[in-house]
C-alpha cells in the first residue's frame, strides 16, 4: 500500500479508527468523526448571502455522550505528523478539553495540556493511544475531583433518542457550570447571546443535577409570562408531572421543578411575598433568567428572593451581564463561568448578521421651536423652547414626523418583501399607537385585506398580547408589523423577524443588546439568514463602544428621497459597538411599557402638533473593514491600500487574475480582505452612468489604468473577429455568453448553468451545446479563451 497516495479520509478509516478501536475506545458512543462545530458565517452580499467555512474536527473524543475530552486533527501522509497541531489546539479551545492529537497516519503527535512532568508534546506510534479511561484519570486527577464529584461531572445529558449533539458552546456551558457546582460554587453566572439556547442550557444543567440527585427541588425564576409557558411547552417539557407554575399565589409545596415569575411570589406588601411560605431550605437550587433585569440590583424586590434561599446554589443566565454604579450582577454571581458573546455565535454562523440604515431626521438633528404663543392640535400653548430628539413623542409629538417614519419603513418593505416581519420599537405606548395608525395608512391596500397587517403588541393591549404567538410562529402570516414600546425587548423568539425599527431614544448597553436579539436568530427554512435595523433616533451611534460584542454588516444612511434599502455591498468582518434608558426599577408584565409625561408642573401630558413639515437629512453612506474599524478614509484610498497588501504590482495581479481557472474565486476572496466591488462601482460610475467589472475596478483604483465598462470589453472582442475560427453553432453559443458578460459581469458565465436558460434554451440543451465545441473540456477551454479575450485590453 502506498501511503502517500491515500486521502485524510483514506488515512482515518484504515489507520486512526482502528488505532482507537484497539485502544478500547467504542466508536459508536464515545468517537465523533467530522465533528462539527460551527455552522460558518452568513456572508451577507445585497441581497444575497452564502456560508463562510465551517469548522469540524476530524475526530472529536468523549468519555461519556457529551462529555468530550480530546481531538484529533487528521492530514494525509505528504504531512508531518505534526502538522494539524495548531488547527487541532483551536478546535480543543472551543471544545474545552485538555488532550490534543495530531496525526498523517504514521503515529501521533500528543499535546497534554495537564501535564506533571514538563513535557508537554510527544510522540506515540499508532499502537500507543491511550485509552478513554486513561485520560480521563489524568484529567479528573488534574481538577482534583473526588469519587463523589465525579460521579456528578459525569452524570448523562437528557436524550430525546436522536443522539442529537449540543452546540460546542452549549456543551462547554452545561460542562463548566456542572465542574463549577461539583466543586462546591454556589454563585454562578452563565453569560450567552440572546438566541443561544440560553434555556435549553439551563434546562441539560436542571436534569443533570436532578437525575444526579445532586438537587433535589428546584426554581427556575423569569420576569415574562411568556418567558415561563414557553420554557415549560418547550425546553423544560421532560420534567413533565414532577414539574408546576407557580400562580395564583399559592405555594403547592408537592412538586420538584417549579418555574414562577418573579412578580407571582412577591409584592409590596408582606402578605404578598407567597416566597415565604416556602422554607429558606426548601429549593437548593435557582436559576435566574435574564438575570441582568431587577435581580441585579441590590435593593431589588427580587433580590431578596436569592437572599432568603441563600443556601441554595443560584445561576444566573443572561445575554447582558449589568454593569452599572449601581447595579452589578457580577458583584453578586461572581465572573461568569463562561461566556459566549454576540459577535462569536455570528462568526460561527448560529445567529444572524445585521445592516444597519440610519435615517436622520431634520426636526431631529436641528431641534425645533415653535413660534410665540403656538398653539398644538388641542389648543394648548405651547411651552416656547426648543425641542430635540430626547423631548419628541415624549413631551411633544410632531404628527408629520410620525408620518415620515411610517413611510420610510413601508418603503423599505415594499423594496424588499411587505410580509417580512418587521418589530418597531416606539417611545411610549401613545407613540406605539400612533405608529400603529401611521403604518396602516400607509399600508392600506393590505391593512384592507387582512386587518391584523399591523398591530400595537404593548403591555396595556390584550388583543395585541393575544397575537403575540401568532407574529412569533413562522407559520402564522399575520401580524406583519408589531409595534411596540418595551414589551417585546426580551422573551420573544421571533426567528423570522428580518427587520428592527429603532424610533426609541436608547442609551443603555444592555437594553440594546436585547432588542438586536430579537432579530438574530436564523431560520433557514423560512429563509431568514439576516436582519436589517433601521435606526431614526441614533441609537446605533454606539456601535463603537467596546462592550458591544456584535458587528454590523453594514452601516447605511440614505440621502434625501434615497430609497432605505442599503446598496448591495460585500461583508466585511464586523465591528464593536451597541445601546437604552435604565430606569433602575422592576418591571412587570403590566407596567412594562412607558405611557409618558409631559413637563413637570405644565399640566400638559403632551404637546401634539399636526402640521409641522419634517424631511430627511442628507447623511453619508459608512462602511467597516475587515476587523470591523469604522473607515475614516476615501474608499479608493482604503481600497488601494488592500490591494497592495495582496499584490505587489499590477503584473503580479495580472499574472493572478489570468491564471486563475475561475475569476469568481479572485473577486470571492478580495471581498473577504474587505473590497466593496459594489460601492466601487457606484462611487466611480456616479458621475458616468457606467457599470465597470471588478477588473478595472481594481486595475483603475490600484495602478490608475482608465477604467473600461462591460460592454466596451465585450465590443473589442467582436471587432477582433475573435469568433471565426469556431463553427456556427459554437459561434452563437459564444456571442451570447458575451452579451451576457456585457449585461450581468464574468460570473455568470463561468457556470455550466448558465446554459440552462434564456438564450441557451433556444440553441438545444447543455448536453447538445457541449457537444457542439467537441466535449466539456473544449467549451472549457474555449471559455477560458474567451475570458483572455476579455481582459487582454
Amino acid at each position: 500500500m502506498d501511503k502517500k497516495a491515500l486521502s485524510e479520509r483514506d488515512i482515518c478509516t484504515k489507520f486512526i479508527t482502528p488505532a482507537l478501536e484497539r485502544s478500547g475506545w467504542d466508536i459508536a458512543s464515545q468517537v465523533r468523526e467530522e465533528f462539527p462545530l460551527t455552522s460558518g458565517r452568513v456572508i451577507v452580499r445585497g441581497k444575497m448571502h452564502m456560508r463562510g467555512t465551517r469548522k469540524r474536527a476530524d475526530y472529536a473524543l468523549f468519555y461519556k455522550p457529551n462529555i468530550p475530552i480530546a481531538v484529533i486533527e487528521v492530514k494525509d501522509n505528504n504531512h508531518s505528523l505534526g502538522d494539524g497541531m495548531q488547527q487541532a489546539l483551536t478546535y480543543a479551545d472551543m471544545l474545552q478539553v485538555p488532550f490534543v492529537f495530531s496525526t498523517n497516519g504514521d503515529g501521533f503527535l500528543f499535546h497534554n495540556k495537564v501535564t506533571s512532568d514538563g513535557v508537554i508534546e510527544k510522540e506515540l506510534d499508532l499502537e500507543g493511544f491511550p485509552s478513554a479511561e486513561m485520560l480521563w484519570k489524568r484529567w479528573a486527577e488534574h481538577r482534583g475531583l473526588t469519587e463523589e464529584q465525579n460521579i456528578l461531572v459525569i452524570e448523562d445529558y437528557y436524550s430525546d433518542g436522536s443522539n442529537k449533539t449540543p452546540r460546542y458552546y452549549q456543551l462547554t456551558a452545561i460542562n463548566r457550570t456542572i465542574d463549577a457546582i461539583a466543586q462546591g460554587q454556589n454563585r454562578i453566572l452563565l453569560v450567552m447571546a440572546t438566541g443561544t439556547g440560553k434555556t435549553f442550557t439551563a434546562f441539560q444543567i436542571i436534569w443533570r443535577l436532578w437525575k444526579a440527585k445532586a438537587r433535589k427541588r428546584i426554581l427556575f425564576l423569569a420576569d415574562r409570562n411568556i418567558l415561563v409557558d414557553q420554557t415549560m411547552t418547550n425546553d423544560f417539557k421532560p420534567f413533565g408531572q414532577v414539574m408546576t407554575k407557580i400562580q395564583k399565589r399559592q405555594a403547592n409545596k408537592s412538586y420538584e421543578i417549579y418555574l414562577s415569575l418573579y412578580q407571582a411570589v412577591t409584592g409590596t406588601e408582606e402578605e404578598k411575598n407567597i416566597y415565604k411560605q416556602f422554607s429558606p431550605d426548601f429549593f437548593d437550587l435557582i436559576v435566574v433568567d435574564e438575570c441582568h433585569r431587577g435581580s441585579a440590583a441590590a435593593d431589588s424586590a427580587w433580590r431578596e428572593i436569592l437572599a432568603y434561599f441563600s443556601s441554595a446554589t443560584q445561576i444566573g443566565l443572561t445575554a447582558t451581564p449589568k454593569e452599572t454604579k449601581e447595579i452589578s450582577n457580577i458583584d453578586y454571581f461572581g465572573d461568569p463561568v463562561y461566556t459566549y458573546s454576540l459577535k462569536q455565535g455570528i462568526d460561527d454562523g448560529f445567529l444572524a448578521p445585521y445592516k444597519v440604515v440610519r435615517i436622520d431626521l431634520d426636526k431631529d438633528m436641528e431641534g425645533w421651536r415653535p413660534d410665540k404663543g403656538m398653539l398644538d392640535k388641542y389648543g394648548n400653548e405651547i411651552e416656547d423652547r426648543i425641542y430635540n430628539q430626547k423631548d419628541f413623542d415624549r413631551s411633544l409629538v410632531l404628527e408629520k414626523r410620525t408620518e415620515l417614519v411610517a413611510k420610510k419603513i413601508s418603503d423599505f418593505l415594499r423594496r424588499t418583501n411587505r410580509f417580512d416581519k418587521t418589530i418597531v420599537f416606539c417611545e411610549n405606548i401613545d407613540h406605539a399607537e400612533r405608529m400603529r395608525q401611521a403604518l396602516a395608512n400607509e399600508n392600506s391596500d393590505l391593512v384592507s385585506q387582512n386587518s391584523k397587517y399591523v398591530m400595537r403588541i404593548t403591555g396595556d393591549n390584550e388583543e395585541g398580547k393575544a397575537e403575540l404567538d401568532n407574529f412569533i410562529f413562522p407559520e402564522s402570516r399575520y401580524p406583519v408589523i408589531a409595534v411596540t414600546s418595551k414589551l417585546m425587548t426580551t422573551g420573544v423568539d421571533a426567528q423570522t423577524c428580518k427587520l428592527i425599527v429603532l424610533d426609541q431614544r436608547i442609551q443603555s448597553m444592555t437594553e440594546f443588546k436585547q432588542i438586536i436579539g430579537r432579530g438574530t436568530r436564523i431560520n433557514e427554512e423560512y429563509g431568514k439568514y439576516y436582519f436589517t435595523i433601521i435606526d431614526f433616533k441614533k441609537a446605533t451611534e454606539l456601535f463603537a463602544d467596546p462592550d458591544f460584542d456584535g458587528d454590523p454588516v453594514q452601516i447605511y444612511v440614505p440621502e434625501g428621497d434615497d430609497s432605505p434599502v442599503p446598496p448591495d455591498i460585500d461583508e466585511c468582518d464586523p465591528m464593536e459597538g451597541g445601546p437604552y434608558p435604565e430606569t433602575g426599577h422592576d418591571r412587570t408584565w403590566t407596567d412594562v411599557e412607558e405611557t409618558g409625561t409631559g413637563d413637570e408642573g405644565s399640566g400638559v401630558r403632551r404637546y401634539v402638533v399636526a402640521n409641522v413639515a419634517v424631511s430627511v437629512v442628507a447623511e453619508r453612506v459608512q462602511y467597516f473593514d475587515v476587523n470591523g474599524r469604522l473607515i475614516t478614509e476615501s474608499l479608493k484610498d482604503y481600497t488601494r491600500k488592500a490591494l497592495s497588501g495582496e499584490f505587489a504590482s499590477l503584473d503580479d495581479f495580472l499574472n493572478c487574475w489570468n491564471g486563475s481557472e475561475k475569476k469568481q474565486a479572485v473577486i470571492e476572496e478580495l471581498e473577504k480582505q474587505g473590497v466593496f466591488f459594489d460601492a466601487l462601482s457606484d462611487e466611480i460610475g456616479r458621475s458616468s452612468g457606467k457599470t465597470f467589472d471588478p477588473f478595472d475596478l481594481i486595475c483603475h483604483v490600484a495602478w490608475g489604468m482608465p477604467p473600461l465598462t462591460r460592454k466596451e470589453r465585450a465590443e473589442q472582442v467582436r471587432k477582433r473577429d475573435y469568433f471565426t475560427k469556431y463553427g456556427a453553432d459554437a459561434r452563437r453559443v459564444l456571442e451570447a455568453l458575451l452579451d451576457k458578460y456585457a449585461d450581468e459581469g464574468v460570473t455568470h458565465i463561468e457556470e455550466t448553468q448558465v446554459l440552462t436558460i434564456a438564450p441557451f434554451t433556444d440553441f438545444g440543451t447543455p448536453m447538445e451545446i457541449i457537444r457542439a465545441f467537441g466535449g466539456l473540456d473544449n467549451y472549457q477551454h474555449a471559455l477560458h479563451e474567451l475570458e483572455q479575450a476579455l481582459y487582454s485590453a
